[in-house]
């Protein structure tokens, strides 16, 4: 189990000592006959940092989708503080692969940092003063005030990722769900946006993603679990990331221990 910090409401700036805590139990999801996950389990407070680390096919996207609420699993239960997590679906944001989003959509970065308030306001309701502030909060402190009225495609590629995550702060989502977000970007993108994810974490959320590069992971994220279809090992990156168990998953002689 992953112990977590003291809990940080972003928006409203309150404490949960002891932390916010979701629990998988015994998880499994099916794709028609082919059984994508198989007896997944493992809890994660916030205040960290988790990588989903595999070979491709090996799940990491069908347990994101299934955090998120986006697929049914076959068996298992997603528990969010003892209680179904998708009932406080509030509490969950996504940000998909980028190969995913039509950067064409004619969508402002307010106005997508703006979506993110619509869980607590509705879609038709008028932004308030306070959904505002969020907004306007959650733009500076990814460092986009500057391009807020800028069209969601004229941006790198870090600075679309941190559109996403400005669109969660402003959501005031505890659980960040992240699919391959390192993908595509330079190493100062990398570096960036990694710092920018530990930070984060340390103000109170659980950020969990999928992550390929075994090089950057233990730098990046304090907790992985490293599975293929089912759980090879979950716990301190560094720990998990040892020769016998990327064996285990990768099925590869050569993978040598990360420092």
């Amino acid at each position: 189990m992953v112990t977590g910090h003291d809990h940080i409401c972003w928006g409203g700036g309150h404490h949960h000592h002891g932390g916010h805590m979701l629990a998988v139990q015994h998880l499994c999801a099916r794709y028609g006959d082919v059984e994508a996950l198989s007896d997944i389990s493992f809890s994660a407070a916030c205040g960290h940092t988790l990588a989903l680390i595999g070979p491709n096919g090996a799940g990491k996207s069908t347990l994101l989708n299934a955090l998120a609420g986006l697929i049914p699993p076959s068996h298992g239960d997603i528990l969010w503080n003892g209680s179904p997590l998708h009932n406080t679906r509030r509490e969950i944001a996504y940000m998909p692969q980028r190969t995913e989003v039509d950067w064409c959509f004619p969508i402002t970065v307010r106005e997508l940092v703006e979506m993110g308030r619509y869980p607590n306001t509705g879609l038709w309701k008028n932004v308030s003063h306070h959904d505002r502030d969020i907004v306007d909060k959650a733009l500076v402190t990814l460092d986009l005030k500057d391009l807020q009225h800028r069209q969601i495609g004229a941006l790198s590629g870090g600075q679309q990722q941190r559109a996403f995550l400005a669109r969660a702060l402003a959501q005031e989502a505890h659980i960040l769900l992240l699919d391959e977000p390192f993908t595509g970007l330079d190493v100062p993108g990398t570096e960036s946006l990694a710092e920018l994810l530990r930070s984060l974490s340390a103000e109170g959320r659980l950020v969990i993603a999928s992550h390929h590069d075994l090089g950057t992971a233990p730098r990046i994220f304090d907790h992985s679990l490293l599975l293929n279809r089912r759980t090879i090992a979950y716990g301190v990156t560094a720990e998990v990331l040892s020769p016998e168990h990327l064996y285990t998953a990768f099925g590869k002689r050569n993978i040598t221990a990360l420092p």
